[in-house]
């Protein structure tokens, strides 16, 4: 019996459109206003854009790079180059341009979809360096008006579809003969790797890695059509494409585009969508959201919320160690969930909310039992870019905050001698583009070395230690994970990013990054004034107050992985300084150059440090940041 998965993608397109032509397949917001494009429209557009594609001599085995918001154009020449035989590329839209143009110039990328006027100026800042690019391809056009007889090359999204229109009289025929071509196990999207160690890496991935995750992950985690997704998160992200694009053609859901990312979250409320996938960045901002906003609410609303708060914590705990809540504690948790998490749930968008699921980096035990205390049934997900993104989940009534779940259909996953997680399934991807090397070194008899360690508890649910090389030891021989740490210090709402230090030291010491947003509402609300954040950050009084917070995740550890000394980093680690991954993950070598005298400093006496650094703009220019940085110690 064939697999469901061995098909492609622009297959699957051509079916939904057949099954259910004028069910909504996109939605995107504009002018405030949600429109609509359906299944039969969503190929129509698809397919115009491809014969565009084809009258510039695109084809089998070119590479298309797409940067931008996401867009239902960013979807439509992804599917347009698949169709054609060819793969798609995506950048994170706050890509620098050097990375930008190092990626250009190893795929010798003839066509790129850029979104708007400032992704055309970053292209256009090294075009003289890239002999390949022939086509820039552009579809907000504010600002761009007087570009098209200046630059050659560039055109409009709409024109390249008239282009495609006036070459091939039927162009949903011809993209439908094109699709029955294409083979499953055609390369189909170029990813990039998260990159903590440098460069990121471009993985290839074939439709049939794709599509077997989409549908092995169904399997344990149910998708239906009459299912609402928002995508805000970046195409670029293999999570997101693989609900956006793999999953949405897979089970045929509508995916909705929202007007500007600073509105996604107003406009999901709109939408109340079925399914959410996020990586715990987004589940830790919206945590912190929400205790900041009980900060600032009325005393009543503050009482309550700390009234109930501890019965949903009660209520999720019984069900985390698998004990069935007797009926007092069901009646005090629906007292709770009608007084405070329905109405909780709805201004967080999660009203009709049934799929609800974290991955892409660990995420913190405690803002995970926060959301199951508010009723929010959040399941981890594990799994890495080069298997298509899954490889673990919760299962349905096996959810814990310790684990990452059990391997999906198909997929095995084993602990080697050497305590590293290693997996096998139909999603393991093609190999590294032009990095045969980095292949060799990542896949070994079909098996994908993932970095991480981790092992199997009692339940056989896999528990992720950390990245194998950033386990830690205290000089003493004491072992710990500095992503475990930095997880339990960053679910203070006060506190965005946290670096952990102490290995091969004698304690363990922090550098910590303030919430500006949050940190700044609680200074005001004591009267505090301050200017810059680097004013803010330096303030006695908020030292205090994140000595405190410290103080509290201490109580929580051993005494010999507490924090004893921190710092208040007097700017916010950032991509564009090379300081974290476009998924914010920390870069922990780029840290000990940058930052190494100041870690010396945390393992002195010292009490202050003036430190000196450059920080990165997007555009490219570096300015020099100069500041005393004070450092506390904690008690013992």
């Amino acid at each position: 019996m064939a697999k469901p998965y061995k098909t492609t993608l622009p297959k699957l397109l051509v079916r939904q459109a057949g099954e259910r032509p004028d069910k909504p397949a996109l939605r995107e917001k504009e002018w405030g206003v949600w429109q609509a494009v359906s299944w039969r429209e969503n190929l129509r557009i698809t397919a115009e854009f491809a014969c565009g594609l084809d009258s510039l001599g695109l084809g089998k085995g070119d590479v298309v790079i797409l940067i931008g918001d996401n867009r239902p154009e960013w979807i439509w020449a992804e599917l347009a180059i698949q169709g054609l035989g060819g793969m798609a590329l995506g950048l994170y839209q706050d890509s620098p341009a050097d990375e930008i143009e190092y990626i250009f110039s190893l795929t010798e990328c003839r066509l790129v979809v850029a979104e708007d006027q400032e992704q055309v100026d970053k292209i256009l800042s090294f075009r003289d360096s890239l002999p390949h690019l022939e086509h820039i391809i552009y579809h907000d056009t504010r600002g761009l008006a007087a570009y098209e007889s200046d630059v050659p090359g560039l055109k409009d999204f709409k024109r390249l579809r008239r282009l495609g229109r006036e070459k091939h009289k039927d162009p949903v025929g011809r993209y439908s003969l094109w699709a029955r071509e294409t083979a499953p196990a055609d390369p189909a999207i170029i990813a990039t790797t998260s990159g903590t160690t440098g460069r990121p890496k471009l993985a290839m991935l074939s439709h049939v890695n794709l599509l077997s995750m989409a549908h092995n992950l169904g399997l344990s985690d149910p998708k239906y059509p009459s299912d609402e997704f928002v995508s805000f998160l970046p195409l670029a992200w293999m999570g997101e494409q693989m609900m956006a694009v793999a999953s949405a053609l897979m089970f045929g859901f509508c995916v909705n585009f929202p007007e500007e990312p600073d509105t996604a979250r107003a406009d999901s409320r709109e939408i109340g969508p079925h399914l959410i996938f996020s990586p715990p960045r987004v589940w830790e901002s919206i945590a912190a959201k929400v205790r900041g906003d009980i900060m600032e609410t009325t005393p009543f609303k503050r009482m309550l919320y700390n009234r109930l708060l501890p019965i949903g914590y009660e209520y999720a705990d019984a069900l985390f160690e698998g004990r069935t809540p007797g009926p007092w504690l069901r009646f005090k948790f629906f007292i709770a969930d009608q007084g405070l998490f329905r109405a909780l749930r709805d201004r967080l968008g999660f009203s009709r909310m049934r799929s609800a699921t974290t991955g892409g980096a660990a995420l913190g035990p405690d803002t995970f039992r926060f959301f199951h205390a508010l009723g929010v049934k959040l399941k981890q997900l594990y799994g890495q870019t080069e298997i298509a993104c899954i490889s673990c989940i919760h299962m349905k009534g096996e959810v814990d905050f310790t684990s990452v779940g059990a391997p999906i259909p198909e997929t095995e996953v084993r602990i080697t001698e050497a305590g590293e997680i290693v997996s096998r399934s139909p999603a393991v991807f093609l190999g590294y583009y032009k990095n045969e090397e980095a292949t060799r070194e990542t896949v070994s008899d079909g098996w994908l070395l993932s970095g991480d360690a981790g092992y199997f508890d009692d339940n056989g649910r896999l528990v992720v230690i950390d990245r194998l090389k950033d386990v830690m030891h205290l000089a003493d021989g004491t072992r710990f994970s500095p992503q475990f740490l930095e997880n339990k210090v960053k679910f203070s709402p006060y506190l965005r990013e946290a670096v952990i230090i102490g290995n091969e030291r004698d304690f363990i010491t922090a550098i910590l990054c303030i919430d500006m947003d949050i940190v700044g509402h609680w200074a005001e609300s004591r009267m505090i004034t301050y200017t810059t954040y680097q004013d803010l950050a330096a303030k006695d009084e908020v030292y205090a107050m994140i000595r405190d917070e410290v103080a509290r995740t201490n109580e929580m550890l051993p005494p010999e992985t507490r924090i004893q000394r921190f710092c208040l980093l007097y700017k916010e680690l950032d991509a564009d300084d090379g300081e974290l991954t476009r998924t914010r993950k920390v870069r922990r070598k780029t840290i000990g150059e940058r930052y190494g005298g100041l870690i010396e400093a945390l393992y002195t006496d010292a009490c202050a440090l003036t430190l000196e650094t450059e920080i990165t703009y997007q555009d490219g220019r570096v300015r020099e940041m100069c500041g005393d940085i004070r450092i506390e110690d904690m008690e013992a």
